[in-house]
């Protein structure tokens, strides 16, 4: 069997997996005041990529970056993102916590996902820029770097806008700053550190 048949099968394992993590997140929600803002996105972008992929369809590796990304999300959405408890998974695996191991005081899962933000773009965003923009692979992998960039800003802007006009609790708990006034500044450094370090890649060839 080719590649090029067992694609489609792969892709839709793929997004059935992360359809299936999304339904799974709802069960008992213990914050649906943000289960809505965390989760619709997501909702949306499954139910709209069969569409999606027929008008620009991707790679398999380049759709499963954007899986994984968005897997992270929902768990992720699913704790509020301040309350993922890894800690507590860690404490039943190894019998101690992250947090005393590396002496962290706050939750850092977002920090987590803000970094996969910028290494998870790269691939399928230098794609399209190949494929579509007709781009080189070195002028690609720039333009994935601006991507993540422009979108983690906008992102920042867009939780600030949520502390204008959202209930106070609501908004921090879907911002999740922690008490951190630098929250957005290591949220856009840490995506862009996440490119940076997969850009060589990308910029290597259509491979």
């Amino acid at each position: 069997m080719t590649d090029a048949s067992a694609r489609p099968e792969v892709q839709r394992l793929l997004l059935g997996l992360l359809l299936a993590l999304l339904l799974a997140a709802q069960i008992d929600q213990p914050y649906p005041e943000v289960a809505l803002l965390q989760h619709l996105p997501t909702m949306l972008l499954l139910v709209a990529s069969p569409a999606l992929l027929r008008r620009w369809p991707l790679s398999t590796p380049a759709l499963a970056c954007i899986v994984v990304f968005l897997a992270l999300h929902t768990l992720g959405g699913r704790y509020a993102y301040s309350n993922v408890p890894y800690d507590d998974w860690a404490r039943a695996v190894t019998g101690s916590t992250l947090s005393e191991t590396f002496g962290w005081g706050r939750n850092h899962y977002d920090r987590l996902v803000h970094f996969a933000f910028g290494a998870l773009s790269v691939v399928p965003v230098a794609e399209v820029a190949r494929r579509w923009g007709g781009l080189e692979p070195r002028g690609a992998a720039l333009a994935a770097l601006g991507w993540v960039l422009a979108i983690s800003c906008l992102y920042e802007i867009f939780e600030w806008l949520l502390t204008i006009v959202a209930a106070g609790e609501t908004a921090d708990r879907y911002n999740g700053q922690q008490g951190d006034i630098w929250d957005a500044q290591k949220d856009m450094a840490l995506a862009a550190l996440g490119a940076i370090l997969i850009m060589p890649f990308a910029g290597r060839g259509r491979r």
